[in-house]
């Protein structure tokens, strides 16, 4: 993931910042994100990797 000048690798299972930095405040916000939509970002790795197509996931509110 980008955020400004940053690049981060964020790894899915298990959920953990894998490469990179982000500002602490925006890890955090992406860690909540991901730990809400975990299992359908396990859906959408399986459905790219077998179709290429992806399902949009709703962002943090």
């Amino acid at each position: 993931m980008r955020y400004e000048d940053f690049r981060a690798i964020v790894g899915i299972d298990p959920l953990e910042l894998r490469e990179g930095q982000l500002p602490p405040r925006v890890l955090g916000l992406v860690m909540e994100w991901a730990e809400l939509h975990q299992a359908e970002l396990r859906e959408n790795w399986t459905t790219l990797a077998a179709e290429g197509k992806f399902k949009r996931i709703a962002p943090l509110v």
